[in-house]
């Protein structure tokens, strides 16, 4: 993610998929802000109205936790107006998309951004959060920059 001057922002990113996880994932963040992703494409088969409760879900499991999340409309930019329309207010949609240019003026009228591509992320699918190992992996992940991948084992 960018800052208002274009420079790289270090939140680290966490690909969820339900709020029992984001809520691990909050809790293990220890109140470092961290951008929960949804998984790819999640806008066409989860939709938006069901991101946003799991989002809320989490917050409600890890009051005041610092956070940012986007959802992930691959690249449909009809899944992206939609999800606009519900109240999301990042979004990611491919940058090769033909409409970007149109979603992303529709989302900074609706106070909203648009990512062009997913950022690097920590993928705790087959991760299970309440286990010490998968704890230390996550804690690592935060720990490093949000490009160094490799500086977790997995």
């Amino acid at each position: 993610m960018q800052n208002a001057a274009g420079q790289r922002e270090s939140v680290p990113a966490l690909v969820v998929r339900n709020a029992e996880q984001a809520a691990a994932a909050l809790r293990v963040a220890d109140g470092r802000r961290v951008l929960l992703l949804s998984a790819p494409g999640a806008a066409g088969f989860l939709g938006p109205l069901a991101w946003r409760a799991l989002v809320a879900r989490a917050e409600s499991l890890v009051p005041g936790a610092p956070f940012d999340d986007a959802l992930c409309c691959g690249d449909a930019p009809g899944h992206a107006l939609a999800a606009l329309r519900a109240g999301c207010r990042l979004l990611v949609l491919h940058g090769a998309c033909p409409a970007f240019a149109q979603v992303e003026a529709a989302a900074e009228v609706a106070g909203a951004r648009l990512l062009p591509g997913r950022p690097p992320a920590f993928d705790a699918m087959d991760l299970d959060l309440r286990k010490p190992g998968a704890r230390v992996k996550l804690a690592q992940w935060l720990a490093a920059s949000p490009h160094d991948s490799a500086a977790i084992q997995r």
